[in-house]
C-alpha cells in the first residue's frame, strides 16, 4: 500500500494511527498535530535518545522498540518516514499483512493540507527559519492556524509546532510547513501559496544535475491553484529562474518578490546591527528588526511577513492594521533546534569568554551566509568553527564550494564526514582529510580531526590561548553540520566553567 488512494480524515479524534520512525523531526512535528486534533498516538523507532524524545515525553509517548508485535487491532493509519522499508521493517511488514493502510510522511502531509489554505514553504536553504519566523508572527496574529516546522523553535514553546488557541480539534483555516524537495517529497502537498527561498545544486545522490533540482521546484510551483501566489526571494538566481519557468508554464500565478533586488512592498533595505538586533527595512511595514543573526535570516523574515500580510487579505483584514504586531512578533524569534542555536556560555581556565553556537548548515552556501552573519553580529568574537560534513555525494561534488566556504572563520577544525545510510563509504572519492587538504588552499589555519575526542582536545586548547588582539570579547565556538558534531561543543562546553553573566550578544 503506497498510501496514494488513502485519506486522512479531517476530523481525527479518537482514531489510533501509529507512528513508525516517531523520532524523526518531522515525524514528531506530525505527532504534534494529530494529537492537538484530537488522534490516539503510538510509535516505534531506534532506542538511542534524540532531542525529538522530549517532544514525544509531553505527550506520555515512549518509542517502541521495533515489532510485528507494535500493529495491534485497534490501529487504523500507519505513517512511516521514508528511511524505513515496508518490505524490511517488522511493524510495516505486519500492517501489510493486516491491511492496515500506511501513508508515507510526505504523503500524511500533503493529506493534512488538503482541508486547508495551506503555505508550502520550501528552497535549499532557509525552509527552517522561515517556517518558524511565519509561525511566530501568525502566534501573535492569532489567526486559526497550525505550523509545523522541521525543528524545535524557541517560539513555539520549544516545540517543533504552533497551533493558534482558535484552532478547533478538526482542523485550522490556515495550515503552513516546511515542505521538503528530497525525492520530490513536497509533490504531495496541497499549496494555495507557496514560499521559495533558494535554488541550487543538492541532493547530488536524487538530482545528479542542476536543472534535475530546478525542475523539482518547478513543477512543485506549478501545483498552486488559478492565481495562486508565490513568495521567492529576488536575490536569489535559482529562485528567480524557477519563477520565471513556473510563471511561463502557469501565467495565472502571482509572483510576489522579496529581497534587496525585488520591487514593490518587500524591497529589502538592510539596516544596522545593534543592541543585539538586526534591524531592515520593507515599504510594507517600515523598519522592524530581528534578535539573530545574519542577512540570510533577515531575508527568511521578509518572506515570513508576506506570508502573513498576504493570510491577513484572504481573512478580509488589512494587512497595514496589524503592522506593530508583526514588529514585535519578530522581537520574540529566537531561532531554532540547531539553527544559530547558543547551547552554552564558558569561561575558560584563561579567563577567556566563550559562546557556544551549533548550525545545521550543510551546504557550501548555508556555511558561507551563516558565518559571514557571525563575523557581523559577534564582531569583536573570535570564531572557530567544527565542521562534519555531510553525505560522500554532497561534498565530492561541491568540493571547492566546501573547501572556499570558510572564509569569515578565524580557525577550522574538519571532521571525518558523516555518511549517509544510502552510501557506500569505501567507495566513496572524498573523505574529511581530502576536504580538510583542499580548504586549506583558502584558508591559512585549517586543522583535521576525524574524531570529536581529537576535535574537543584542540578546541579546549584553542580557547585556552589569548583569543587574537582585534577580539576584545573573547571565542564563538560554532559546531556546524546536519551531523553529530554538536558532541564536540558539548563536550568542550562541560570542559569550562558557565559564564556567570550574561551579556547582550
Amino acid at each position: 500500500m503506497d498510501g496514494q488512494n488513502i485519506i486522512l480524515p479531517k476530523d481525527v479524534k479518537g482514531i489510533h494511527i501509529h507512528f513508525v520512525g516517531i523520532k524523526g523531526t518531522g515525524m514528531a512535528a506530525l505527532v504534534e498535530i494529530l494529537h492537538a486534533r484530537g488522534a490516539i498516538i503510538s510509535g516505534s523507532d531506534v532506542s538511542e535518545r534524540f532531542y525529538t524524545d522530549e517532544i514525544l515525553e509531553k505527550y506520555s509517548i515512549k518509542a517502541l522498540p521495533f515489532s510485528e508485535d507494535n500493529i495491534t487491532d485497534d490501529i487504523k493509519i500507519v505513517i512511516y518516514s521514508s528511511a524505513y522499508s515496508p518490505e524490511k521493517n517488522p511493524d510495516l511488514i505486519a500492517a501489510v499483512k493486516k491491511g492496515v493502510p500506511m501513508l508515507l510522511y510526505s504523503q500524511a502531509l500533503g493529506e493534512l493540507s488538503r482541508s486547508c489554505c495551506s503555505v508550502g514553504i520550501c528552497g535549499v536553504h532557509g525552509k527552517t527559519s522561515t517556517t518558524g519566523l511565519t509561525g511566530t508572527i501568525l502566534k501573535k496574529l492569532d489567526l486559526s492556524s497550525q505550523v509545523l516546522a522541521g525543528s524545535i523553535i524557541s517560539s513555539f514553546g520549544h516545540s517543533c509546532t504552533m497551533t493558534s488557541r482558535n484552532v478547533s480539534s478538526e482542523s485550522p483555516k490556515y495550515f503552513v510547513a516546511e515542505t521538503c524537495e528530497y525525492q520530490r517529497h513536497f509533490m504531495a502537498f496541497h499549496p494555495s501559496i507557496i514560499v521559495l527561498t533558494s535554488v541550487e545544486s543538492d541532493h547530488q545522490d536524487f538530482y545528479p544535475k542542476y536543472n534535475d533540482i530546478r525542475d523539482a521546484f518547478v513543477d512543485y510551483i506549478c501545483l498552486l491553484p488559478q492565481g495562486g501566489h508565490l513568495i521567492y526571494c529576488a536575490d536569489d538566481n535559482g529562485a528567480v529562474e524557477a519563477a520565471g519557468l513556473a510563471k511561463n508554464r502557469r501565467p495565472d500565478i502571482n509572483l510576489i518578490p522579496y529581497g534587496e533586488k525585488a520591487e514593490g512592498d518587500y524591497r529589502l533595505s538592510f539596516g544596522s546591527i545593534k543592541g543585539g538586533r538586526h534591524y531592515f527595512s520593507l515599504p510594507a511595514v517600515g523598519e522592524v528588526a530581528i534578535p539573530v543573526p545574519g542577512n540570510h535570516t533577515v531575508r527568511n523574515a521578509c518572506a515570513a511577513i508576506a506570508v502573513c500580510r498576504e493570510l491577513l487579505k484572504t481573512e478580509g483584514k488589512n494587512p497595514d492594521d496589524h503592522t506593530d504586531e508583526i514588529a514585535e512578533a519578530l522581537l520574540d524569534f529566537s531561532g531554532g533546534k540547531r539553527r544559530s542555536e547558543i547551547v552554552g556560555r564558558a569561561v575558560t581556565p584563561s579567563g577567556n569568554r566563550v559562546i557556544f553556537l551549533d548550525d545545521y548548515g550543510h551546504h557550501p552556501t548555508a556555511i558561507k551566509t551563516t558565518l559571514a552573519g557571525y563575523r557581523e553580529f559577534y564582531k569583536d568574537f573570535m570564531i572557530v568553527v567544527d565542521f562534519m560534513s555531510h553525505t560522500y555525494t554532497r561534498t565530492a561534488a561541491l568540493l571547492e564550494e566546501f573547501a572556499s566556504s570558510f572564509s569569515d572563520a578565524d580557525v577550522v577544525i574538519i571532521n571525518k564526514i558523516y555518511g549517509s545510510a544510502r552510501e557506500d563509504a569505501s567507495k566513496a572519492s572524498v573523505t574529511g582529510e581530502i576536504l580538510a587538504e583542499h580548504a586549506k588552499k583558502y584558508h591559512k589555519n585549517v586543522i583535521y580531526a576525524p574524531e570529536f575526542e581529537e576535535a574537543a582536545q584542540i578546541g579546549i586548547d584553542i580557547l585556552n590561548k589569548k583569543p587574537l588582539q582585534d577580539y576584545s570579547e573573547g571565542y564563538l565556538f560554532v559546531t556546524m553540520g546536519a551531523g553529530d558534531n554538536w558532541k564536540v561543543g558539548s563536550s568542550i562546553l562541560k570542559a569550562f566553567k558557565p559564564e556567570p553573566e550574561v551579556h547582550s550578544n
